[in-house]
């Protein structure tokens, strides 16, 4: 977390620590497994949803259409619908969804680095 000394001159909604803060709302938003593998599948990309659900195993078409519209909201991905029959509806990412991209790259390369320690945790934890 930032310290308060960080914060100053920054609006109460840049603060993480207060329950009412927006940007706590932010972070609840785009801090949850499907949203940080929806942005790591676009990357530089732009996919139509039925790619996304591919690229995102697992993913059910509810929760994927449910964190697509969070992030459009959010200003992280683009939206554009074609007018054809059906409609083609593509998603990309936004330059802030770009810049959340970079952490969300640095996630997965700590998990990478890191998985045999925490694979190794659990196994002592859980014995």
């Amino acid at each position: 977390m930032v310290t308060k000394r960080l914060l100053d001159g920054l609006p109460e909604d840049a603060d993480l620590r207060r329950a009412d803060s927006l940007a706590r709302e932010i972070f609840s938003d785009v801090a949850n497994k499907w949203a940080l593998l929806i942005i790591e599948a676009l990357g530089e990309r732009t996919l139509r949803f039925s790619e996304l659900r591919n690229e995102v195993e697992g993913v059910s078409h509810k929760m994927l259409t449910q964190n697509l519209r969070m992030l459009e909201r959010n200003g992280l991905v683009d939206r554009k619908v074609y007018p054809t029959v059906p409609p083609r509806v593509e998603y990309t990412l936004t330059e802030p969804g770009r810049a959340l991209r970079t952490a969300v790259d640095a996630i997965c390369g700590w998990t990478h680095q890191h998985l045999g320690h925490i694979e190794s945790a659990r196994g002592r934890f859980d014995a």
